[in-house]
């Protein structure tokens, strides 16, 4: 199916909403989706959807504590601070289970297939296994730095070896930046608390 296909039976909707009366301003997003269809909503229910002007589409904040119960299971299980995990999350993916980096990390918590096959991860794109896999590698990490913040969240973001010889913070601007973020939202959530 062509694209002009698609569009061509919408434009005299498009044009009643945009040139109709304007006793009410509604928001039309829209998104295509890796099959080329295009998707119109008026309540974005997809990270992915864009104003038609072209703007960012208002934040679905009840993503941040859609995964809160499975946050707080890992952080018990694995003896972590909710917050840090949550903070972990906001900075990886903030909040979308469907995320995939350039790199091949994948999920809430961004994890590449090796780390998810070392972490018992079976489908990364499960938000409670992605949740727990990510948590039991930052209890890793936490072990062999001896809880140092920094080392584990350069070790979480720039690779184990990096950090691991030199047990000290990459330098990597990316990482640098990495820590500085996960940092301000994790004393963010604490000040919520």
């Amino acid at each position: 199916m062509r694209i002009k296909d698609i569009i061509w039976p919408i434009i005299p909707a498009l044009f009643l909403i945009f040139a109709g009366p304007r006793q009410a301003a509604a928001t039309i997003y829209s998104y295509t989706d890796t099959n080329g269809i295009i998707h119109f909503s008026n309540v974005p229910s997809n990270p992915l959807y864009r104003p038609l002007n072209g703007e960012r589409a208002p934040r679905d904040n009840s993503r941040e504590s859609r995964y809160d119960n499975s946050i707080r299971e890992a952080a018990r299980f694995f003896n972590l601070d909710p917050l840090l995990i949550k903070a972990v999350i906001k900075k990886e993916s903030d909040f979308n289970p469907y995320a995939v980096s350039a790199k091949g990390a994948v999920g809430l918590m961004q994890l590449m297939p090796e780390t998810a096959r070392d972490m018992n991860v079976n489908d990364r794109y499960d938000p409670r296994e992605n949740i727990f896999g990510g948590s039991r590698y930052l209890k890793k990490l936490s072990r062999l730095f001896n809880g140092n913040l920094d080392l584990i969240l350069a070790s979480y973001n720039a690779g184990l070896d990096r950090v691991l010889s030199t047990r000290t913070i990459p330098d990597i601007s990316e990482t640098r930046h990495y820590i500085r973020m996960v940092r301000h939202y994790y004393l963010t959530y604490q000040r919520k608390r």
